[in-house]
């Protein structure tokens, strides 16, 4: 079973709980790194890092986080090493992300799409995997010797 962390700021707080029901009704186990409760003043870099952080340490196998629109998100998470991160605010891009690119991490904008697109773009997400393909692999080791040039 895939292992799930989520998290957004206020921005993207009202989806953030929806995609939790979404995936916890599916049967996949789902973590809220915060912000649990609403807060306007909260700051996209801090939820984002709660992610990008298990991610990055390998405890979770996947993540989701928002923010208004996805944007700050999306900066914040690919400063951590093993995190690929993307916004993906269609199905196509979304499956396509982790197929190719291993993305492990999904930023969306909680002011940018809806809850019905939002649910098909998860689902997407964490039903994708990895295709190890020659030319694939080939890029994900070129992206591994970015970040191990920039990242040590």
């Amino acid at each position: 079973m895939v292992k799930i962390c989520i998290s957004s700021d206020h921005g993207g707080y009202e989806l953030k709980n929806k995609i939790i029901n979404l995936l916890s009704n599916s049967g996949y186990e789902v973590k809220d790194l915060g912000s649990k409760e609403y807060f306007p003043d909260d700051d996209y870099p801090d939820t984002t890092k709660n992610v990008a952080e298990a991610i990055s340490h390998g405890v979770y196998d996947k993540g989701i986080v928002l923010c208004g629109s996805g944007v700050g998100a999306s900066v914040v998470a690919n400063k951590f090493i093993n995190v690929r991160a993307a916004i993906c605010h269609d199905t196509y891009s979304a499956a396509q992300g982790v197929e190719h690119d291993d993305m492990n991490v999904l930023c969306l904008g909680g002011r940018i799409i809806g809850e019905e697109l939002a649910n098909k773009i998860v689902e997407a997400f964490v039903n994708a995997e990895y295709k190890p393909e020659k030319r694939f692999q080939r890029r994900k080791e070129k992206l591994q010797q970015i970040e191990k040039n920039n990242f040590s």
